[in-house]
């Protein structure tokens, strides 16, 4: 059985306004005084960001636990320094962001310029175990189609500065102006997958390995598949719902590969319609379907998903788990038509971020 962990990026805000509050040192000393030894808890880019990573988990429901739990924990210590954790990948509110003190975030905005200040967003990031390089570059082969299906189910961030930005993830957007983020081509062999990182941190124009933001990659760090096209998701179980299908895309790619089945060859201009597509509508409208990328039906597209990975979902015993969550964010919508939904309700922006406070912790 795959293991899975969760990486989730989390908004520091005040717990009346809404606005974003620089306070992520602070709670990272709250958490370190109540456990000395915690690694859970990290710090990001921006002094309004709070970033948790789970424990590799081999059951979802224990993984969908852990998501809540750390969740509660962290709104435990951000609101013993007078702040909130919302799960929401872009601030709904205008902010100023403030750098986190850290040479390597100094290093960015310096090579950058203006679009590393505008870099305060939250992800999703899903690791899968592999079994080596090789099937995982085999894996990042084939599952490149339908990376824009979880972006478009993961959608949670529509508001930007205090505007309707028209986009269910307005994030996907402000991420992918880093020059190394966005969809791959195909790399064969896990020799060429490394010589094609070797070669872009060789050109300068990135820092190092760490810099490669792939919209899927071989962790540096573990022996991980890391999928990182989903924005933090409002909801807990939509977080737990992602990381399943990561599974079982994951393993459904490396069964395609030891049976000799080749990757789709989607060229990366393809795939970036495909990717836009899906950060434009999320889940409103059409995506486009990953064998034909042509416009079907965004539930049409979410149920083929459900099929390409069903003996995948079944072996780990989560296909009725699958099925129910996807069932369920068809009926109520991703983060960002939920958010809609609350400024339609409330007319009042301030009033959509505490309402999803309370939602981030379910």
């Amino acid at each position: 059985m795959r293991t899975v962990g969760v990486e989730e990026e989390l908004l520091l805000v005040d717990p009346d306004s809404g606005d974003p509050k620089a306070l992520a040192a602070a709670v990272l000393a709250r958490a370190a005084l109540d456990d000395p030894g915690q690694d859970v808890f990290e710090k990001e880019l921006f002094g309004q960001m709070l970033e948790f990573a789970t424990h590799p988990q081999s059951d979802m429901a224990d993984l969908g636990d852990e998501i809540v739990r750390i969740r509660k924990e962290a709104a435990r210590h951000a609101g013993e320094i007078g702040c909130a954790v919302a799960a929401l990948a872009s601030s709904p509110l205008p902010v100023s962001p403030s750098l986190s003190v850290n040479d390597r975030y100094r290093w960015l905005a310096e090579r950058y310029g203006v679009p590393t200040w505008e870099q305060l967003v939250c992800g999703c990031h899903v690791h899968v175990s592999v079994e080596s390089d090789e099937e995982g570059v085999a894996v990042l082969d084939r599952i490149r189609p339908w990376l824009a299906v979880l972006r478009a189910i993961s959608a949670n961030s529509p508001f930007w500065q205090g505007q309707d930005t028209g986009y269910a993830s307005y994030r996907s957007r402000v991420w992918n102006r880093w020059p190394s983020a966005g969809p791959t081509e195909t790399f064969g062999s896990a020799e060429r997958y490394h010589r094609t990182v070797a070669e872009m941190v060789a050109t300068g124009a990135i820092l190092d390995e760490g810099m490669t933001y792939f919209d899927a990659r071989l962790s540096a760090s573990y022996p991980t598949v890391e999928i990182r096209v989903a924005d933090v998701c409002l909801r807990a179980d939509t977080a737990a719902l992602i990381a399943t299908l990561c599974r079982a895309l994951v393993e459904t790619a490396a069964r395609d590969w030891r049976a000799g089945r080749p990757a789709p060859g989607h060229s990366v201009s393809l795939l970036r319609l495909g990717d836009w597509q899906a950060a434009r509508f999320g889940l409103e409208g059409e995506l486009l379907d990953p064998a034909t990328l042509r416009p079907a039906p965004a539930e049409r597209v979410l149920r083929s998903l459900l099929e390409y990975t069903a003996h995948a979902l079944a072996d780990s015993g989560d296909a009725d788990r699958a099925e129910r969550g996807v069932t369920d964010l068809l009926r109520t919508g991703n983060g960002a038509r939920e958010q809609r939904r609350l400024l339609e309700r409330t007319d009042s922006l301030r009033d959509v971020v505490t309402a999803c406070l309370r939602l981030t912790q379910g």
